[in-house]
């Protein structure tokens, strides 16, 4: 597959560009670049100038912060077909976080200026913008209301749930169990201890980062639990 091809492919299966017509996708993919990235790349710094944004062809990326003493905390991972860094291109124009590949990755890279000028001539694709930003800020509302509102272990369960499930009934953990006990918003060892819990309790099974849920109905359960 030529790398216009592979643009074209990624942008119309991306949830941002799903509805949008061939020719609206094709100038789209004009301005487009296709990276190949090795595992660990970092992309863009917080703070720096936003030169334009990201959709995952292959591979994940994270999204996280650092705080004053150096400590990592996840935002979300981004993987194949969604977007990210699209709101820095607006406002004052600076990415307001870190981007690191998790994996070798295939990203589409949209340059910032040429795409804004595209949207001043396709209102068809701003549209389709604006619905998948709307629906960026609902998952990170929801994010925000899980920190809130629910402890580790209910956290953790709905993060169970949510795997693919793999033809052996079980799921792979995505990250290493530090990165998700950052995605979580705790720290490791209290993963560590929400996972024996679940475990203990006969909701789960563990072994390394292979996960087998023995009871859906009553980890759905914990999983709604509010403190």
């Amino acid at each position: 597959m030529s790398s216009i091809e592979k643009i074209r492919e990624t942008l119309k299966f991306c949830r941002m560009f799903a509805s949008l017509s061939d020719n609206d996708l094709a100038p789209l993919c004009s301005l487009a670049r296709l990276q190949t990235q090795e595992r660990g790349t970092l992309l863009f710094s917080e703070g720096e100038a936003a030169e334009g944004f990201y959709v995952v062809a292959a591979g994940r990326v994270k999204i996280y912060k650092l705080s004053a003493d150096g400590k990592e905390r996840i935002l979300h991972i981004v993987n194949s077909g969604d977007t990210f860094a699209e709101a820095a291109i607006f406002g004052d124009g600076r990415y307001p976080a870190f981007a690191e590949t998790l994996s070798p990755a295939e990203l589409v890279f949209l340059p910032g200026r040429e795409f804004l000028d595209l949207l001043h001539n396709r209102s068809g694709i701003a549209i389709n913008m604006i619905a998948g930003l709307s629906q960026f800020l609902r998952q990170f509302t929801h994010q925000i209301e899980e920190l809130t509102f629910k402890d580790v272990p209910a956290r953790l369960a709905g993060y169970l749930l949510k795997l693919k499930v793999d033809p052996d009934g079980s799921s792979q953990l995505p990250v290493s169990k530090s990165q998700l006990a950052s995605n979580l918003g705790t720290v490791s060892e209290t993963l560590s201890r929400s996972l024996r819990k679940l475990a203990d309790e006969e909701l789960i099974r563990v072994e390394g980062k292979r996960i087998e849920i023995l009871d859906r109905e009553l980890l759905e359960d914990m999983a709604q639990k509010t403190i």
